[in-house]
C-alpha cells in the first residue's frame, strides 16, 4: 500500500516564508511526477507546481519567482518552498505523486492536505 503525507503548513504573516514537505511511502517501484495543488474556500483546486522525475519544473503564473518545488528521490519526498507569501496564498495545499507500486499499476496518489494561512 502506498501513502502520501504532507507536513509543514501553518500560520504565517504576509511576506513570510514556509516550507511544505510531502513524503511517499509503501511498496513503491517508481515515482514519476510529483506536484502541489491548493484549494481556497469556495474555489476549485488548482495546480501550484509540478516536478518531473528528472527535475523539470512548471509553476502556476501567480507563484513564479516566489515558490520553488524540489524533490529528493532518495527519500521519495517533494518540497515546496514558499516565500513572499500573500493572503491570497491561503488555502489547503495538497501533494500528489504518480506512483507505480510493486503490485499496482501507475496511479495518482493524494495526500490529506495541509492548511496554509497567510494573515497578519
Amino acid at each position: 500500500q502506498v501513502q502520501v503525507v504532507e507536513s509543514g503548513g501553518g500560520l504565517v504573516q504576509p511576506g513570510g516564508s514556509l516550507r511544505l514537505s510531502c513524503a511517499a511511502s509503501g511498496s513503491i517501484s517508481r515515482i514519476y511526477n510529483m506536484g502541489w495543488y491548493r484549494q481556497a474556500p469556495g474555489k476549485q483546486r488548482e495546480l501550484v507546481a509540478v516536478i518531473t522525475s528528472g527535475g523539470s519544473t512548471n509553476y502556476q503564473a501567480s507563484v513564479k519567482g516566489r515558490f520553488t518545488i524540489s524533490r529528493d528521490n532518495a527519500k521519495n519526498t517533494v518540497y515546496l518552498q514558499m516565500s513572499s507569501l500573500k493572503p491570497e496564498d491561503t488555502a489547503v495545499y495538497y501533494c500528489n505523486a504518480d506512483i507505480t507500486a510493486m503490485t499496482h499499476p501507475t496511479s495518482r496518489y493524494w495526500g490529506q492536505g495541509t492548511q496554509v494561512t497567510v494573515s497578519s
